[in-house]
């Protein structure tokens, strides 16, 4: 994992600085989401594997299945990748570009797992503290886990926040136990 990450971060900066300086920034998120999804295809991953296929074969392969939302640039992109055996690296690639993405942004994609939906006013009071502590817009995207039991568990990057029930519980088990 860590190699592959290794291996697409220069790819993710090329095509990030390219996207900032041409103002594309959402329709490149979307090209590479859209091939990250290609090549993430068991299917395709059979493909990859596969002498019998060449690498321009692949690249046609993965600019069909996109071709509604590759532009000239993302067509070449996915070329050079095909040609240097890089398809495989799409998803890293993806994830390393919303990362600067989020950074040039300033803000931060969080996840919230509540035990029970959450209402409006709550999601407020929870983005404007994590606004204050993270320094960040944030947007928030929720989800419900009824096996929390209650409260909610909190994931902003590295940061996660666990104010959860189920997760009191483990941690008083765990010191319980030492």
């Amino acid at each position: 994992m860590a190699e592959k990450v290794t291996i697409a971060r220069p790819y993710a900066r090329a095509v990030f600085e390219l996207a900032r300086d041409k103002s594309e920034l959402p329709q490149w998120s979307s090209m590479l989401l859209d091939a990250a999804t290609v090549v993430s295809h068991p299917d395709f991953a059979s493909l990859l594997g596969s002498p019998d296929v060449t690498s321009e074969q692949r690249a046609d392969i993965v600019i069909e299945a996109c071709r509604d939302s590759l532009s000239q640039q993302g067509t070449n992109f996915i070329k050079v990748l095909s040609q240097y055996r890089r398809l495989e690296i799409l998803p890293e690639i993806l994830t390393l570009f919303e990362q600067q993405k989020a950074d040039y942004e300033n803000t931060v994609d969080v996840s919230m797992v509540s035990a029970v939906p959450v209402d409006e006013a709550q999601k407020m009071r929870v983005v404007e503290s994590l606004r204050k502590r993270l320094g960040r817009d944030v947007r928030l995207i929720c989800e419900v886990d009824e096996s929390l039991l209650g409260g909610a568990v909190i994931r902003a990057r590295d940061l996660v926040i666990d104010g959860s029930v189920r997760g009191r519980l483990e941690k008083l088990a765990a010191q319980m136990t030492q």
